[in-house]
């Protein structure tokens, strides 16, 4: 084979059989494209500039911004979350798509600035070309694949989450024009180098000139060649020069729109949800109209790509409720876009006393588990959206009626069970010895116990169990009693904005009275709340918080708790909590813990990331839910039935007082009571100190 020839002859003509008629034609076309696109991404930008101010600072450290985006992009680590498959396609259409966009702006630049306005000799010759050719031509066939495992993902293996309400001819025709492009430009590198006689040096475009040998083997002379490429140019360049121009208004926008959605998106969306202004009316809380989703929101619209990720993890969309995250955001999109073209009137984003975008109902099906925001490969924002919804429906009187119980509850005794706040410590009387007070000494862990494990019955049981490990550990630690009060995690994603402002800044008042050097909750939504969002109220040691797990994991390392050798002859499996998990990046000090009492783990297939929420979150746990919708019940399924090694697990552990609430009723629920128990990590730690001591179990408790 025969790879180099004459400097001057290794090239190719770019306007092969086209007239210097058709070249103007061709320039003109290309300019329309342009000016097209031109006027579209402007339109955008001048409608992400209507919306409101965001409270993010979004824009600073960009160039850090850009380079981390850039890695995120070009990994397409997002896409290989939960689907392999996806994110081998996704890779191959990428980076194929860059490398083909690179090599025709370079094309471009050679023929239209460096040769005809510059006047400089062309430099696309000899090696050059050839390495250019190769590369073309490799890259080419590995965008071609990924469109066709695209295609072949949508249409032959049926995959459910790329399809939905808002799926349309608009979807077919991206993904088929993608497919024409790809193949198209290698059909007319073959028929060119077919009608050029079979040029030695055309031999690295690997691809072109395999088909070309085909072709030629099928009958196709050079003369019937140089008859038909013109035809197969100009219908290649059409389809380009079309999918150029239409990129800001359809679905090739996101080529724009997710990059720059990942540039600028909050690690901490969800996490930390922005406050209400201190001068917003009761009006002005919350989303009412299209003016008052921030800037970044209106990007968030335009970056979704239909791809379903976020419905496919959705526990509110599985176990039936009316909630399907993607839906949510493309009916806000299809609602902007209307409004925008002057196509519908102006109706209210959420409300439940006339016709508005967005169905209430959906919104208190959400369950904050933050899993869609999780798999968003775009870094598309649904909770914190979905929040301000929920802050105008609480804002419009709009509230569950066991939610408003508990709202009314949480105001009046500072816990949702509505008991006094004389009783929160009462859990401690059962103890052979008596929990230090934090209001009164110094101690390096101050416990905020929480309000299931000072007041629910099952709960009790773990609180009991946490202060013995306490106890055994000789540490310095204390409990607020009856100043602690709610830390208002899921009032927040409520939308209860002012009650949730109320709880913090009363805990905040208490805390810095303390002297401690750690605050430990049992609760990972206290956790999460303590940690990300008090700092908003001036509380300046979310660093110096921890989840009880990990300073039992401290304890442990550090020898305090004498659990090596412990082999507890049980098989568990572990569910990771949705705020300790998804929302801190905790996955390990649970696992540790439970690996240093000798318990075999197996694990469901749904763990750490991509762990499925109880459905306590969000307000679930205050609401009453069909017993066919409790996503707990789906989980205890998974929990018997799943696990990795297949052998039959007798404790699901969990380490968050709302997750052990909702499996014990989704246990019962589901018919799983003589299947599997329910504990809590901190009880299989006392489990196992006890048998290292011969004592009785802490289930007799």
């Amino acid at each position: 084979m025969v790879l180099l020839a004459e400097a001057g002859a290794v090239t190719r003509p770019t306007f092969w059989q086209i007239s210097h008629v058709g070249e103007v034609v061709f320039y003109f076309l290309a300019v329309v494209a342009v000016a097209l696109f031109a006027y579209g991404f402007y339109e955008r930008v001048r409608r992400y500039t209507t919306g409101s101010e965001d409270p993010i600072e979004r824009l600073e450290s960009l160039g850090s911004r850009i380079y981390d985006a850039i890695v995120i992009v070009g990994s397409n680590i997002k896409q290989y979350d939960r689907d392999l498959y996806a994110g081998v396609m996704h890779s191959f259409v990428f980076w194929g798509f860059l490398v083909l966009f690179v090599g025709t702006s370079i094309l471009a630049f050679e023929i239209d600035i460096w040769v005809k306005a510059l006047g400089q000799p062309t430099f696309f010759v000899g090696d050059f070309y050839q390495s250019y050719s190769f590369v073309m031509d490799v890259l080419g066939l590995v965008f071609v694949v990924g469109v066709g495992m695209a295609l072949i993902q949508r249409y032959w293996t049926d995959k459910p989450r790329l399809w939905g309400e808002h799926t349309s001819l608009e979807d077919d025709l991206f993904v088929w024009t993608l497919f024409l492009l790809g193949l198209g430009g290698f059909l007319q590198e073959a028929v060119r180098i077919v009608g050029e006689g079979f040029q030695p040096h055309e031999a690295v475009s690997v691809v072109g000139m395999t088909i070309a040998i085909g072709l030629n083997g099928l009958g196709l002379t050079p003369e019937m060649a140089t008859a038909v490429y013109r035809p197969l140019w100009w219908s290649h360049s059409l389809i380009a020069l079309t999918f150029v121009a239409t990129i800001p208004y359809a679905k090739p926008v996101h080529i724009l729109t997710s990059f720059a959605n990942v540039v600028t998106r909050d690690p901490m969306a969800g996490k930390r949800l922005p406050g209400v202004p201190e001068d917003a009316s009761p009006e002005e809380i919350g989303t009412s109209s299209i003016e008052d989703f921030t800037w970044k929101q209106l990007l968030d619209h335009d970056a979704c790509t239909k791809c379903g990720r976020c419905s496919s993890v959705c526990p509110a969309k599985e176990s039936g409720r009316p909630l399907d995250p993607r839906d949510v955001i493309l009916d806000l999109r299809e609602y902007g876009r209307e409004l925008d073209a002057g196509e519908t009137e102006e109706i209210a984003i959420i409300s439940d006393e006339s016709d508005s975008v967005i169905d209430p109902e959906t919104m208190e099906s959400c369950m904050s588990c933050l899993a869609c925001v999780d798999a968003c490969p775009v870094e598309i924002e649904h909770v914190t959206q979905f929040t301000e919804m929920n802050r105008r429906l609480i804002e419009a009187g709009t509230m569950d009626e066991n939610v408003q119980e508990a709202m009314m509850a949480l105001f009046q005794n500072g816990n949702s069970f509505g008991e006094p706040e004389r009783n929160r410590p009462d859990w401690t009387e059962d103890l052979d010895f008596e929990v230090p007070d934090a209001r009164e000494t110094e101690v390096e862990y101050l416990w905020y116990v929480g309000d299931y494990p000072s007041y629910d019955d099952r709960n009790q049981k773990v609180a009991r169990a946490l202060a013995r490990i306490f106890e055994a550990a000789d540490v310095s630690y204390g409990i607020l009693y009856e100043d602690e009060k709610n830390a208002g995690n899921d009032i927040r994603r409520v939308g209860e904005e002012g009650l949730f402002e109320m709880l913090a800044e009363e805990n905040i008042a208490v805390l810095e009275e303390a002297e401690f050097d750690t605050v430990v909750t049992t609760d990972p939504h206290a956790f999460n709340t303590f940690r990300n969002e008090y700092e908003q109220f001036g509380w300046e040691r979310g660093d110096d918080v921890e989840h009880y797990s990990q300073v039992v994991q401290d304890l442990v390392q550090s020898g305090s708790l004498p659990l090596s050798g412990t082999e507890l002859d049980q098989r568990v499996t572990f569910h990771d909590p949705c705020h300790l998990g998804r929302y801190n990046d905790e996955f390990q000090a649970p696992r540790d813990v439970l690996e240093s009492t000798g318990v075999v783990l197996d694990e469901m297939p749904r763990n750490r990331s991509d762990s499925f929420c109880c459905g306590g979150g969000g307000g679930g746990l205050w609401m009453d839910i069909d017993e066919e919708t409790r996503p707990s019940v789906e989980r205890m399924r998974e929990a018997i039935e799943d696990t990795d090694d297949g052998d039959e697990v007798e404790q699901f552990v969990v380490s968050c007082p709302m997750c052990m609430t909702m499996y014990e009723d989704g246990r019962k629920t589901g018919g799983y009571e003589d299947d599997i128990e329910i504990v809590d990590l901190a009880e299989v730690v006392w489990d196992a100190l006890e048998a290292e001591g011969g004592e009785a179990s802490v289930a007799a408790d």
